[in-house]
């Protein structure tokens, strides 16, 4: 009998997305229609994120990173990633400005979301990263631990060294980082609805680099 197509977007919840994202209509129902095909539940799980970060870094351990990413998506809903939520971070991971970006990031840093970074947050965040990418990474000696990309970044970021990060002082500190706008600017592939979960996470990957 075939799969049952996947019904269009309610003008209601067309008209949110279009004022929420930088995506146009067509592209909007584009998304929906590539996600459901994906997730046919109509959300993401945890274990199906894991997995799915696991193709892109077998190298390593993923597992930690990826429920990192995964709660940042999933903003509204502690245990799935709904269609909103993978959209809206979408829209400002791959079309955000500068300070979007970096804003989106530090509240992936920002764990327990009291406004800072603290040291421990980063270092859980870059450890998990550095587990994740394996060997694949060559790192200057200055960075070559966790530990020491975290220093470096307090040592650079932290302008009161009061010993957390502010969002200010994190934005600003991004901003003066050689590697973090290189990052960023040549990040500049088309993204394909072919399949959002991996378009999403190509995405995503790009933005974890940047403070590794």
């Amino acid at each position: 009998m075939g799969n049952k197509p996947v019904a269009k977007l309610r003008s209601t919840d067309l008209e949110y997305f279009r004022q929420s994202t930088t995506f146009t209509d067509a592209e909007i129902q584009d998304w929906y229609k590539c996600f459901h095909k994906d997730c046919p539940n109509g959300s993401l799980t945890l274990d199906e994120f894991k997995k799915i970060y696991a193709q892109f870094f077998p190298a390593g351990d993923s597992s930690t990173f990826a429920e990192y990413v995964f709660r940042r998506f999933a903003t509204n809903h502690h245990d799935k990633i709904s269609f909103g939520d993978f959209l809206i971070a979408l829209s400002i991971t791959a079309r955000g400005t500068l300070d979007e970006k970096l804003d989106w990031t530090f509240g992936l840093y920002d764990t327990d979301g009291d406004g800072f970074i603290s040291r421990n947050e980063m270092f859980n965040i870059v450890d998990s990263i550095y587990k994740m990418v394996g060997s694949v990474m060559q790192l200057p000696e200055d960075e070559s631990t966790a530990q020491k990309r975290t220093d470096k970044i307090f040592n650079t970021f932290d302008m009161d060294h009061d010993g957390k990060l502010s969002r200010d002082e994190f934005i600003q500190g991004a901003k003066s980082d050689p590697s973090i706008m290189n990052l960023l600017n040549i990040d500049r592939t088309p993204i394909s609805t072919a399949n959002p979960i991996r378009s999403s996470n190509n995405t995503l990957s790009s933005m974890t680099r940047l403070h590794t």
